[in-house]
């Protein structure tokens, strides 16, 4: 560690240099000697790294979403070159370049983090053996070294010896104890960051090797910082604590209000996005209209949960436009009021007409016939008219209505037999014209 440490030298002198621009300021609240002033001191260089690695951090969200993306493509291609691993590689970088994206740029924080973690290790390697690192010389440097944390010299190690702990004015038992506990909550604060990463922040509906890699990532890294936590010093475990922790709370930001499509934390936000536009009715700032804008350009390929939204907004009264803003929906007339409350708009029903009984059918039926043949009669000569306005007295006639001769003469039209048919009709029904009758046979198809 120490070789290591020391190939980053160059860049010891800015780091020692910040520390102690931001002791100056804490040293005059908490006083120039006490651990707080120096811990704080730190503390505030992680803040100060971490803001000037945001943009970073945004490109590697980016580009570990892409990564996401293109696994389908990418075991497509592992199997189809699996016996030639040049073409692979080829068809691999062509892949990159035709969706533009790096794979080492999800690496790229913990890459440019580097450098100042293993700076402010020879930092404090210096201050635990009193040599001048740095700007730090002189009586900056035994103010450092009389600083202690709950107990604990910041240049203290869990492995050092009683001796070297004795020598910075504490006990073995009080470092031991401080570095255990800061080892603890740094494995467990790197956990909790993977493990929301995997439950949250993944699409769902993809099973690719990369799930699994980042499943394995996330028991593997607390082991490793468990088991070098052991040889670093306290200030540097004060070092790493604060970044996991400031890596958490802005993926949790991250999750919250940019998730990645497909995943829980999206179902979370498009919920929470469809309550805030149908209460106020369009969408409030730029971000939401980003979402909303996305959501609509993807058409077809929408999933499931984006879909739901799109619905949701239809069934509110509301429609998504393609520039992201949401506007009322025009066939939305009626005001409903949904379970939780919240006044929601609804398109109104089809009304279906009333069924009328057998009577109301025939009588309509009737006046209507005799109003169509009345007219036709209107329009023609004297002598046709005379006819259809029989005719329509005829067919005007209900049941009730009826003259009682009508019984008769149906029985009359009933018993006479068409012409050209009664024959035929015996012929086939086997009857004799005269003599005694055949017993009938069951027809034949």
């Amino acid at each position: 560690m120490d070789t290591i440490a020391s190939f980053f030298s160059f860049i010891t002198t800015p780091v020692s240099w910040v520390i102690v621009q931001f002791h100056t300021v804490y040293g005059a609240l908490f006083g120039a000697d006490t651990g707080w002033a120096w811990g704080l001191s730190i503390v505030s260089l992680v803040v100060l790294i971490r803001i000037c690695l945001i943009p970073l951090f945004v490109k590697q969200i980016k580009a570990t979403r892409a990564m996401q993306t293109l696994q389908p493509e990418m075991k497509k291609i592992q199997e189809r070159y699996k016996n030639d691993k040049q073409r692979q590689s080829e068809e691999m970088m062509k892949l990159y370049k035709e969706t533009g994206t790096n794979p080492l740029s999800s690496c790229l924080p913990i890459l440019a983090q580097s450098p100042f973690f293993f700076a402010l290790y020879h930092v404090l390697n210096g201050i635990a053996t009193g040599k001048t690192i740095g700007v730090i010389d002189g009586d900056l440097l035994d103010s450092a070294r009389k600083a202690h944390i709950f107990g604990a010299p910041l240049a203290a190690k869990f492995m050092d010896s009683s001796d070297k702990v004795a020598a910075l004015g504490a006990t073995l038992t009080d470092v031991r104890v401080v570095t255990a506990i800061m080892i603890v909550l740094m494995s467990f604060s790197q956990f909790y960051t993977q493990r929301q990463l995997m439950t949250k922040n993944v699409d769902t509906t993809v099973k690719t090797p990369f799930m699994q890699q980042q499943k394995m990532l996330m028991y593997v890294f607390p082991v490793m910082f468990a088991v070098f936590g052991i040889n670093f010093p306290v200030g540097v475990l004060v070092y790493w604590l604060t970044t996991n922790v400031w890596t958490m709370g802005q993926q949790m930001y991250v999750i919250r209000n940019n998730p990645t499509p497909g995943s829980k934390a999206q179902a979370a936000y498009l919920e929470r996005l469809h309550k805030h536009v149908t209460n106020h009715g369009r969408t409030r700032n730029r971000r939401e209209r980003t979402i909303v804008k996305a959501i609509v350009a993807k058409g077809r390929d929408r999933n499931e949960f984006e879909r739901k939204f799109i619905n949701g907004l239809s069934k509110a009264g509301l429609a998504a436009q393609p520039d992201g803003n949401v506007v009322k929906s025009e066939g939305a007339v009626a005001t409903l009021t949904a379970e939780d409350g919240t006044p929601t708009t609804a398109a109104p029903k089809r009304q279906q007409p009333k069924r009328q009984s057998k009577s109301q059918r025939q009588s309509g039926g009737g006046a209507k016939a005799a109003g169509d043949t009345a007219g036709s009669g209107a329009a023609g000569s004297t002598e046709s008219g005379s006819t259809a306005s029989d005719a329509s007295e005829t067919t005007s006639l209900s049941k009730a209505e009826q003259p009682q001769d009508a019984p008769q003469t149906a029985a009359r039209k009933a018993a006479t037999p068409k012409s050209g048919s009664g024959a035929r009709s015996k012929a086939q029904s086997g009857q004799r014209k005269g003599g005694p009758q055949r017993p009938k046979s069951p027809s034949k198809k």
